[in-house]
C-alpha cells in the first residue's frame, strides 16, 4: 500500500506488500522488500532495504556522504531484513572507496537520532542507542551494543558482542566481547550477559576471562600477552577471535586502563 501523498521516483522498486506512509519521499535507485513499512515523512534514495524492516518518521537513508571527495558517483546503502530504524536516524550512502556501499545487517536496531556515516558496516543484531555517531568506515561487529550519545572516530572497529556505555568516545578499536565506559571506553570486563544469552558455556567463558585479563594486564605488552594466552589457556573460537582482532588492528585496540582493578567474570 502506497499513500497517495507519497512521492515515488519511477526507478524505485517496491514490494507489493510494502507499506509506504504519508509524505514519504522515495528517490531514485531504491529497492524496498516485502512487508517493510516506511512511516510518514521518511526520505530514501540510493538504497536497498530488505524485508520486514521499519523506517520511522524523518529518517533519512541514502543521502550524499559528508565527504569532500564525493562528486556524485553511483554509491548506495544496503540494509538487511528485520531492521528497525527509528526517528531522525541518518544513514549516508558510501563514498567512492571500498565497495562504494554503507551496509546495515539483519535485525539491527538504530535508535532515535543515531548517525551512520559513509562506508560503515554494521553486522547483524547491532543496537545503537539514541544519538550514537559513527564516523566513516566504522565496522561494528555482531551483537554489539553502543550506548547513547557515544562518538566513534572514522576507520575504527567495534568487536562482536562488545557493550559500550553511554556518552563514550574512542579513536581506537574496541575489543570483542568486552564491556567498557568513558572517553575512551576502557575495557572493564567481559559482556557476560551477551555470552550467556548466546549459549556460551561456563568453561568457555572462564577461559575467555583469563585471556581477557592477560590482554589488559599492565604486566605484559600485547605480544607477550598473546604468547602467554597461546601457551597457558585452552583455545576456543572466542579467544581466537579476540587475538586475531588485536593482531589485525590498524588503529590499535583499546586495552590498557589508568584505572585499577578488574571486574570478575560473573559480576
Amino acid at each position: 500500500m502506497i499513500d497517495k501523498t507519497a512521492v515515488i521516483h519511477p526507478t524505485a522498486q517496491i514490494a507489493d506488500d510494502a507499506i509506504i506512509g504519508p509524505y514519504v519521499v522515495i528517490g531514485e535507485n531504491v529497492k524496498i522488500g516485502s512487508k517493510t513499512r516506511v512511516i510518514a515523512n521518511a526520505y530514501i534514495e540510493h538504497a536497498e532495504i530488505g524485508e520486514r524492516c521499519t523506517i520511522s518518521p524523518f529518517a533519512t537513508i541514502g543521502s550524499e556522504p559528508q565527504d569532500l571527495g564525493y562528486k556524485g558517483e553511483p554509491t548506495k546503502v544496503v540494509i538487511g531484513d528485520d531492521t528497525i530504524i527509528k526517528e531522525n536516524v541518518t544513514i549516508h550512502r558510501g563514498a567512492t572507496c571500498g565497495d562504494f556501499t554503507t551496509r546495515i545487517g539483519n535485525k539491527c536496531l538504530l535508535m532515535v537520532g543515531s548517525h551512520i556515516a559513509h562506508n560503515c558496516v554494521l553486522a547483524d543484531q547491532v543496537i545503537l542507542a539514541n544519538l550514537v555517531t559513527l564516523g566513516g568506515h566504522v565496522h561494528v561487529g555482531f551483537g554489539a551494543f553502543v550506548g547513547g550519545m557515544s562518538v566513534f572516530h572514522q576507520n575504527i572497529r567495534i568487536g562482536d558482542m562488545a557493550i559500550i556505555s553511554g556518552f563514550s568516545a574512542s579513536r581506537q578499536d574496541i575489543l570483542p566481547y568486552s564491556k567498557g565506559e568513558g572517553r575512551p571506553p576502557v575495557p572493564r570486563g567481559l559482556n557476560v550477559v551477551a555470552l550467556k544469552r548466546r549459549g556460551v558455556s561456563q568453561e568457555v567463558r572462564t577461559n575467555m576471562n583469563e585471556a581477557f585479563k592477560l590482554l589488559i594486564s599492565d604486566e605484559y605488552n600485547t605480544s607477550q600477552a598473546i604468547e602467554k594466552i597461546r601457551a597457558e589457556i585452552p583455545a576456543n573460537e572466542y579467544i581466537d577471535t579476540m587475538i586475531e582482532f588485536v593482531k589485525s588492528s590498524k588503529r590499535g585496540v583499546l586495552l590498557k586502563s589508568h584505572k585499577s582493578g578488574h571486574e570478575s567474570l560473573e559480576d
